[in-house]
């Protein structure tokens, strides 16, 4: 079997895993929500707005804080929203699945033992002497 014929099976595999049936189950349900769409599209169109305004030569200071009051607002409507709320988790925990997958993969590249290396971040307190997880 190939290295790529493996990473085939990987990716079959990532598609049997919960997180990702969580995650393409909650993004099916970000995007069915009709609402959240509309927060969204205008939160999109705020952003240009602003985007537009702030590189004019002669800004308008009151429109500019209007709409970024606006944009305010509407990220937290956004990110209130129950169907946001359980995609953001699900992205987020498939995101970690892949990072863990891809740091294996990486470390093993580089000479370590695919059955040992870690599979997830060390956290650095800064000091190097207590500390093997640099390369």
């Amino acid at each position: 079997m190939t290295v790529i014929e493996k990473a085939r099976e990987l990716g079959a595999m990532i598609q049997q895993d919960e997180r990702y049936s969580a995650y393409y189950a909650a993004k099916a349900e970000n995007d069915n929500d009709e609402a959240l769409q509309n927060m969204i599209s205008e939160f999109n169109m705020k952003r240009m707005q602003l985007n537009s305004e702030m590189s004019k030569t002669e800004r308008d200071d009151k429109k500019l804080s209007e709409l970024d009051e606006a944009i305010k607002a509407l990220y937290s409507d956004i990110m209130a929203n129950e169907h946001m709320a359980k995609y953001t988790e699900a992205k987020n925990a498939m995101d970690a699945l892949l990072a863990q997958i891809n740091m294996i993969i990486t470390y093993s590249a580089n000479g370590e033992d695919p059955m040992t290396c870690p599979s997830e971040e060390a956290s650095c307190s800064g000091s190097c002497s207590t500390c093997g997880s640099c390369h």
